[in-house]
């Protein structure tokens, strides 16, 4: 089934763009979490005439997404975390605990966006990449801490 995306979903496409995928992914999930349509020749039309308010659209959203990495970028996290033997921590540091320091720092990132490839498990400092836009990435310094 030919759908049009609405929203950028990951690994699968951007925003406007037509897209084949299976019938079930389409009518169980894509329709109606509201990320596509069917493709059929009305939405086509429909498409092609709102494809420059699409980009617009989409141009304004990567700006902000320019800014807001730009931020992102020059802050710096501490996370305090009990620690062992060696600096091994007791558990470890995940996206989640790193999105929740952002938003201390008064930035509203979802977990999601954040791309660690496995969890932090030593102290130190770490670079962790913040997907915020296609095309659009921030670096995040993440700092783990001994607490006391």
């Amino acid at each position: 089934m030919k759908v049009i995306l609405k929203e950028e979903v990951k690994s699968l496409g951007n925003m406007g763009e037509i897209v084949s995928v299976k019938d079930g992914y389409a009518r169980n999930f894509l329709v109606p979490q509201g990320l596509a349509v069917e493709a059929n020749m009305a939405n086509v039309k429909e498409l092609e005439n709102e494809k420059r308010k699409i980009q617009q659209k989409a141009a304004k959203m990567k700006a902000s997404a320019q800014e807001l990495a730009a931020k992102i970028s020059a802050v710096a996290v501490q996370i305090k975390a009990k620690s062992g033997e060696e600096d091994k921590l007791f558990g470890s540091v995940t996206a989640m605990d790193i999105a929740e320091a952002l938003k201390g720092k008064g930035f509203d990132v979802d977990k999601k966006k954040i791309v660690l490839d496995e969890p932090i498990k030593r102290l130190g400092e770490y670079k962790v990449d913040v997907k915020i836009f296609s095309e659009v990435s921030a670096q995040v310094s993440v700092s783990v801490v001994a607490s006391e």
